[in-house]
Parts: structure tokens; sequence; C-alpha cells
């Protein structure tokens, strides 16, 4: 049944891009050289993969979502943790988040140019940044949306405080926090590109860059196809895992 829904998913796509080809390759949109057919676009995105071009810019952006994506998340997790779990903290740490969730992760590219320079722990910044807020407020949401009966229950049975955290708070929380990071994994990928075209010489962003500086319309749309294909990648990842993390407990529910 999966795999026939699959099927039929792929079915608008496969048309799109046989409309694409006929409606170029007909001339029904002038100057072909600026909205090339698909398989000119497929025909580049081989030779790019040939002589490594593709691969080598592809694993620097892919290393520096996977550092800032895995540190962002790992630290907006914990810090979210804390504070939906405990109040005083809650009450101190959040009107000063609040002060710099509201600036877009790119905002902070100036300072830290001038911070860390043109280097590999520029992008990777940025990509935490973009990650730690989303994820530390859906781990607030989850954490503070826990029924509070579940916890004075585990109590009340001589359950610790960390067994309380762990074994009834955390996994209630986990849709939430999921969904924070299904969001991020998409958006670290498209931050990193705007931050390679305006600052780092290497990865699909700056690849993006110089085939538009050479008017290279075949590449612009390999690199758009390989985005887009991590987003989703990323972002199903993430929904995957929290099937597999969740799906017992919830057939139970």
């Amino acid at each position: 049944m999966k795999k026939i829904k699959a099927a039929h998913s792929l079915i608008p796509v496969l048309g799109f891009l046989l409309i694409w080809e006929i409606v170029v390759r007909l001339g029904l949109i002038p100057g072909n050289f600026f909205f090339p057919p698909f398989t000119v676009v497929i025909q580049e995105f081989y030779h790019l993969t040939a002589n490594g071009v593709l691969i080598d810019n592809f694993l620097s952006s892919l290393i520096r979502v996977l550092i800032g994506l895995f540190a962002g998340s790992t630290a907006g997790i914990a810090v979210g943790i804390l504070m939906g779990y405990e109040e005083k903290i809650h009450k101190v740490a959040h009107p000063i988040f609040s002060l710099f969730y509201p600036i877009p992760a790119l905002g902070w590219l100036p300072i830290l140019m001038l911070w860390f320079g043109i280097g590999e722990i520029l992008p990777i910044m940025i990509i935490f940044i973009c990650s730690f807020f989303p994820v530390l407020y859906n781990t607030v949401t989850g954490i503070k949306s826990v029924n509070k009966d579940f916890i004075k229950t585990a109590r009340s049975l001589g359950a610790s405080e960390w067994k309380v955290l762990t074994t009834v708070v955390i996994p209630l929380a986990l849709p939430n926090i999921f969904t924070g990071l299904r969001l991020e994994a998409g958006m670290a990928w498209r931050v990193i590109i705007a931050a390679e075209m305006v600052a780092i010489p290497t990865g699909i962003g700056a690849l993006l860059m110089r085939a538009e500086s050479l008017l290279r319309v075949d590449i612009i749309i390999v690199c758009l196809i390989v985005l887009a294909v991590m987003c989703l990648i990323f972002e199903n990842f993430f929904i995957f895992l929290e099937y597999k993390l969740t799906h017992k407990w919830r057939q139970h529910a």
C-alpha cells in the first residue's frame, strides 16, 4: 500500500518534468538559454558529478549542516527541557531568549563575520543559531503541555524527579520536539545556501553564485534540485525517527 501511494505521488512530479521538457523543446518559452530543458539539466548534473565539482561542494555544505544542526538542536533541546521543567529557570531565561529569537539567522552574519572571520566556523554558527531557537521553543512548549496529573501520579508512586523527567515528561513532549526538528532540518539547508552565497567560497551556495556569474542556468537548476532533495530527505528522516520512537506508545494511548 505504501509503495502504491509513493508511486502515485511521483505521477505529478513526472508529469511536471514531462511538460517542462516538451514546452521548452517546442520553443513555447522564448530564450532556451535562460530556461534549458530538463534533459539538459540532467546532463549537466552528470557532468558536475563525474568531474567531482558537485560532490565536493555538496559535501562541504552537508558537513556544515550536520555539525550545526546537531549542535544547535542538542543545545536547544537541553535548554528547552530545563526551561520547560523548571519554572524559575524559565522566568529568568525566557525574557533573554525572547529578545534574540525574532532576529533572522542570517541577520547574525555580519557580526559573526567580524567575530570568526571567513571560515568553516561561520556557516556552522549560522546553522547553530538557525536550529537552536525554534527547537528550544518547541521543546519548552512540549514540556509545559504535558498533563500535570501524569507528573503528580508518577511522583506519588515514588518516582524521582529524574525518573519523572525521563520516563514521563520527555516522552510525552517528543511530538513537539520533533516538530521543531522537522522544521529546522529543512531550514538549515536554506540558511546554509544563503550564507555560502554571501560569504563562503565553497559549498552549494557558492557554486550557485559562480553559475550565476557565468550565466549557467543549467547549473543553477542542478543546485536548486539538490537543495530541494536534501530538504525533503532531512525532513522525512525526522518524521521516520519520530515514528520509530513514538509509534508503540501512541498505539496504546
